[in-house]
């Protein structure tokens, strides 16, 4: 079940100039109240589904900061602003497909990735990137698509 997805932004470091703040897209999923829990299936360990994933890029004269390179920061503050266990907390980087050229002829296919974190306290450090397999990476897929949907 959707519980959050709206823009997300998260406080920098630097004091004045407040560095490396910015904002994202988060959506966070919830997976213990899920259909298929219902029919008797296994609790998955980690049922907290946090997906972050860039804003477009509408202003070029300014310079924006990725997800990716704040990951480590995102994911602490993500867990503290919603009080998530980030031991129970699947942390993703989502890229949608683009496509790109002259006639757009080019395309690049949607990913994600996982990104595992060694959690020191309530601080995530050294983050690792992996790809997100299937079946997780179809169901994950499912539910963005289904987010993208307008509600009715």
């Amino acid at each position: 079940m959707l519980i959050h997805d709206d823009i997300y932004a998260w406080k920098g470091f630097g004091g004045l100039l407040d560095l490396a703040s910015g904002k994202c897209r988060l959506r966070i999923f919830d997976l213990t109240g899920t259909k298929d829990n219902q029919r008797g299936k296994v609790t998955p360990l980690k049922p907290m589904v946090v997906v972050v994933s860039d804003l477009p890029d509408h202003d070029t004269r300014l310079k924006k900061v990725s997800v990716r390179s704040c990951t480590s920061h995102i994911a602490t503050s993500v867990a503290r602003d919603f009080n998530i266990d980030p031991h129970r907390m699947i942390y993703l980087e989502y890229c949608p497909a683009s496509t790109y050229g002259d006639q757009n002829q080019h395309h690049i296919s949607a990913k994600l990735d996982v990104v595992d974190f060694q959690w020191h306290g309530a601080k995530a450090l050294h983050p690792k990137w992996r790809p997100l397999n299937p079946p997780l990476c179809d169901e994950v897929m499912a539910l963005i698509r289904n987010s993208e949907q307008p509600t009715q």
